[in-house]
């Protein structure tokens, strides 16, 4: 098993690949065939086999065999009880190789709740890398057991001395298995860190010896924008230049406002007539005041006074 590639690692059961079925004779002529629809496990394949390991896991209730009723009557309590023993079950114990690619698998089969030991000789069909990249595995092989060894002893009797349904059932494995590259992942990891703990030790020197020219660079470059902020204030000025025209903006538009309406030419035409009446009235007064020293000299010529 060590000797062909790949085949140590973790394995997933592949269930759109898989088949774990079952036959056995009905009414002693013909042979009735089933599987199980819902199957998953994996295997632990270590470069020892006797560190390896291996689990599968069967729904009973996805039990198929191309009949509605029998299956009905599978699922029922003559036969697997689906309501009360959801799973089948199988755990390895030892994991022997008996010829190349030929392995006998040992384990715990458990169904309705009664365990037994069984040992299932596979075959190793080969191991493969599929287009989508997967590393796969297949493996076959098939078992015979008495049912009744786990309870599952329902029968009917024929009229001939034999029975409806055989006691010996044979267990027909083909199994397609993808090997997990992420369960190898660590053992990269831990490699990789240790690379990775050995490599900055050689950068860190170069790593100080390069800060210490940035930070004497930086030091320019922090002066160079000091200047850069007393420009940044010159543009305030700027924007308070601007914003004096909006002021005188508003006063011009008082202005225009007079100028359109109609009423105010009136008080300018009333202080123009006021003075012009005034003077008019004041300059006869005036005459008339000539006019009495005229009239008291011709007194003074008549003797008046």
């Amino acid at each position: 098993m060590t000797e062909t590639p790949g085949i140590t690692g973790h394995w997933d059961i592949d269930p759109s690949h898989s088949r774990l079925g079952f036959s056995t004779r009905h009414a002693m002529v013909s042979r009735v065939r089933g599987a199980f629809n819902d199957v998953s496990g994996s295997a632990d394949i270590a470069d020892d086999l006797a560190d390896s390991n291996a689990e599968i896991v069967i729904q009973t209730a996805s039990v198929d065999t191309r009949s509605a009723d029998r299956d009905a009557h599978l699922r029922s309590a003559d036969f697997f009880d689906v309501e009360a023993y959801p799973e089948i079950r199988f755990v390895s114990s030892a994991i022997d190789e008996v010829d190349e690619g030929s392995y006998i698998v040992t384990g715990e089969l458990t169904i309705r709740d009664m365990t037994k030991t069984v040992s299932v000789p596979l075959e190793l069909i080969g191991v493969e890398t599929d287009p989508f990249g997967n590393l796969r595995a297949g493996l076959e092989g098939s078992r015979r057991i008495d049912r009744k060894d786990w309870g599952v002893a329902w029968n009917t009797k024929l009229d001939s001395g034999g029975v409806l349904v055989s006691d010996k059932i044979t267990l027909e494995f083909e199994l397609s298995l993808i090997k997990n590259l992420a369960e190898a992942a660590p053992a990269d990891s831990s490699e990789a860190a240790a690379q990775d703990k050995a490599s900055p030790e050689e950068p860190n020197p170069v790593a100080e010896a390069t800060p210490a020219p940035e930070a004497d660079t930086a030091a320019p470059q922090t002066a160079a924008p000091t200047p850069e902020a007393p420009e940044s204030v010159t543009p305030t000025p700027v924007a308070d230049e601007t914003a004096p025209p909006e002021q005188k903006a508003p006063e011009a538009a008082p202005t225009a406002e007079p100028a359109g309406k109609d009423f105010p030419p009136p008080p300018p035409v009333k202080p123009v007539e006021t003075p012009t009446d005034k003077p008019a009235e004041k300059a006869p007064e005036s005459k008339q005041s000539d006019a009495q020293p005229s009239g008291s000299t011709f007194g003074k010529l008549f003797g008046l006074r």
